[in-house]
């Protein structure tokens, strides 16, 4: 009887304990989930698809396995972390932001030493991936660490951060030519890293649109308070330069109709953001940026299709 007593009230604290921490823990991982924005994985995305285009072009069609799972893990790692220390910089302007006053650190879900921990641990999670890959793109990896973990402090001061975070997050191209071939990038690389950095100003301009009248009040600076009036012009400059830019490379390699096919769908989803960003409403706005991830996948359709069929 004793011994069912004991059995009895050991079940009952070990019930009470998992009923008590369960919970938070659960909404500490949502947190995590949160501040990473793994929870939007809109910006992966926007991150992988240049990665894509490029592990496929430098490879023929046929990317090293090995290369590939690094990129795709590397390049969720690397957001992850590019958001948490994002936040962390931004953490006492997002509370006047309408967008952003719900972020972890604002509501105090987590804490600011947390944040800085994991990004440092997926850092270095993403670096560990990258000690895998050739020494000359683990040097390149070094330098895109940098770009990542300095861009959100530049909207303190650089006038056009959209340009820095488009290095930051273009840079993945050159590193994805250099671990498929083990050499420095060829031109062809950095044709395609301006076509990718051209596209990500332009879409983060459309992202900063959302936020203009706030970033104004704060001191904040972005592309969209740069442009000005001639915000929509300036983004449709960016996007012609960027399919400019990609023929170009389609010229180069011989790509023959799918890959056409490919850009001329880009091109109209182009079309159909600047329709949208046509009145600058915050919510049009956002919904040309989300946009952005077909465009990016209609070039890699096309790149796929090209090297299955020809």
């Amino acid at each position: 009887m004793r011994d069912r007593f004991r059995w009895l009230g050991h079940r009952i604290a070990t019930t009470a304990f998992v009923a008590e921490v369960l919970p938070g823990a659960a909404a500490k991982l949502n947190a995590y989930a949160a501040l990473t924005r793994l929870n939007k994985p809109i910006g992966i995305w926007l991150l992988l698809w240049p990665v894509l285009w490029a592990l496929w072009l430098s490879s023929g069609g046929k990317p090293d396995p090995h290369v590939f799972i690094v990129f795709v893990l590397g390049t969720v790692l690397t957001r992850s972390a590019g958001c948490a220390i994002n936040d962390f910089a931004d953490r006492n302007f997002d509370g006047h932001v309408k967008r952003t006053k719900d972020r972890p650190l604002v509501t105090g879900a987590v804490d600011p030493i947390e944040a800085l921990a994991l990004c440092a641990g997926l850092g270095l999670i993403a670096l560990g991936l990258a000690l895998t890959l050739n020494q000359r793109t683990q040097l390149l990896t070094i330098a895109g660490g940098v770009l990542v973990l300095t861009y959100p402090f530049f909207k303190r001061f650089f006038p056009l951060p959209q340009m820095y975070l488009g290095i930051a997050f273009t840079w993945s191209v050159p590193m994805a030519f250099t671990a498929q071939t083990g050499e420095w990038p060829p031109r062809m690389a950095w044709v395609m890293f301006m076509a990718g950095l051209l596209w990500t100003v332009a879409y983060d301009t459309m992202y900063a649109m959302v936020d203009r009248e706030d970033d104004r009040k704060l001191g904040i600076r972005s592309s969209a308070l740069l442009f000005g009036d001639a915000d929509r012009f300036i983004i449709g400059i960016m996007q012609l330069m960027t399919l400019l830019g990609l023929w170009l490379i389609g010229r180069e390699l011989e790509l023959g109709l799918w890959y056409g096919l490919g850009l001329a769908f880009a091109a109209m989803f182009a079309l159909y953001e600047q329709l949208l960003i046509r009145k600058r409403r915050p919510e049009d706005c956002f919904k040309a940026f989300l946009n952005n991830n077909y465009f990016g996948m209609s070039v890699f359709i096309g790149i796929l299709l090209e090297y299955t069929f020809r």
